[in-house]
């Protein structure tokens, strides 16, 4: 895949030796989905312009993990932080976090909660004034996780994930990420909202649409989003990807840049990409 042109110049001062490679940061990210005649339909945001990483690029919510994440007493259904942590390759103190950081990002940038009263059911609407300034005070770590879902009654909702793939953010980038996708279907009742602080916009398009939008050079995408928005869109609808979650290789992929500037991606992703002619 080619490099979009605004990293190119820190690839190539990498390669020179003039940077040395960041400290990746472990986060998470989270691809919503919901049903559409064209297939899987994701939720992107528009990443503002002035952001010091993928600027102006679109993007599934998702962020950083917070110290605050790995809080052995949070509100917890599905499979055990144990569970996650063979599926994810990592701790189980990593894995819970990781989790945390994906419900918790979630909800601050589409304003879609992955909780419930129990471990059986799952919010309805988490949009009126008061959802909102509780969403708000995530967003400024004013309020921790625990403390919201204990606030309210709730429990996560760590069923409704899939865990997706794993990317490591190339050496030559000035900011770098270790971060795990996971793939979710949007709740019935709840609808997505513009909120995020990080985006100028948001939009939903099918996963093959999109796709055909970086294509054409009418949205732009790192290299993870584009793939993921690749892969997703070979299944008919977000419950046949979920079905396949399980299957996915998680190994940690690490990009690089090739003679010809362009990025390498997952071998599994490479037959899907060729047929595309990227």
């Amino acid at each position: 895949m080619s490099l979009p042109p605004q990293l190119l110049e820190h690839a190539r001062e990498f390669a020179e030796g003039s940077r040395q490679p960041a400290e990746p940061r472990d986060a998470a990210t989270v691809v919503v989905m919901r049903p559409s005649d064209a297939g899987p339909e994701l939720y992107l945001l528009r990443r503002q312009t002035s952001m010091a990483f993928a600027g102006g690029m679109c993007a599934f919510p998702g962020g950083g993990v917070d110290p605050r994440d790995f809080d052995t007493a949070v509100a917890w259904s599905g499979p055990s932080p144990a569970a996650w942590a063979e599926r994810l390759q990592t701790s189980p103190e990593l894995a819970r976090a990781l989790v945390c950081a994906a419900v918790r990002e979630t909800f601050e940038e589409s304003g879609v909660l992955l909780a419930g009263p129990s471990a059986a059911e799952v919010v309805a609407d988490p949009t009126g004034d008061d959802w909102e300034a509780d969403r708000r005070s995530l967003e400024t770590r004013e309020l921790a996780l625990t403390e919201f879902l204990d606030r309210r009654g709730l429990v996560l909702r760590t069923d409704l994930l899939g865990a997706w793939a794993a990317w490591c953010t190339p050496e030559f980038e000035p900011r770098r990420f270790r971060t795990w996708f996971f793939v979710a279907s949007l709740p019935p009742g709840q609808r997505t909202r513009d909120v995020s602080t990080e985006s100028s916009s948001v939009l939903w398009m099918p996963a093959l649409v999109a796709c055909d939008a970086v294509d054409a050079q009418e949205i732009g995408m790192m290299p993870p989003t584009y793939v993921t928005c690749l892969e997703v869109g070979q299944y008919a609808d977000p419950l046949a990807v979920l079905a396949a979650a399980p299957e996915r290789d998680l190994t940690m992929f690490t990009p690089s840049l090739d003679p010809d500037d362009r990025v390498s991606i997952p071998a599994r992703s490479v037959p899907l990409v060729e047929a595309r002619g990227g």
